[in-house]
């Protein structure tokens, strides 16, 4: 029966552990991330989390909980504006090859002459 518990013990230690270690990152990564937070102020929340690292944290998260969720979601919103422009400028044609494009079907007959227009004001907007 011992050898049971302790194995329960070790999974819910190492749970906690693990769950620490993931607050206690999320906290050194939002004290870089804070451009508002000033270099010795960072350097104070660095120490304490050295010296007293679970008490510190806990105080980081209570106190400056807000803004971590605020910039997490700033680098988040802007990380998916970066994806999508660089997916905008890879994955697009330029508006002289679209219109180029156009004009090879209208050429070959397979649209007309409006047609053709309506995709070029299209390339050009």
């Amino acid at each position: 029966m011992a050898n049971f518990w302790d194995f329960i013990f070790l999974i819910a230690s190492s749970f906690l552990f693990v769950a620490y270690l993931i607050i206690l990152f999320h906290v050194v990564f939002d004290l870089f991330r804070d451009p508002a937070l000033h270099g010795g102020y960072k350097v104070l929340w660095l120490i304490g989390l050295v010296f007293l690292p679970f008490f510190t944290a806990l105080f980081y998260v209570l106190f400056r909980g807000k803004g971590m969720a605020d910039r997490q979601l700033a680098a988040v919103r802007q990380a998916k504006s970066d994806t999508d422009a660089y997916i905008r400028q890879v994955a697009a044609k330029s508006p002289a090859e679209q219109i180029g494009d156009a004009k090879a079907l209208l050429d070959a007959g397979t649209i007309n002459q409006g047609e053709f227009d309506r995709l070029k004001e299209k390339a050009l907007a």
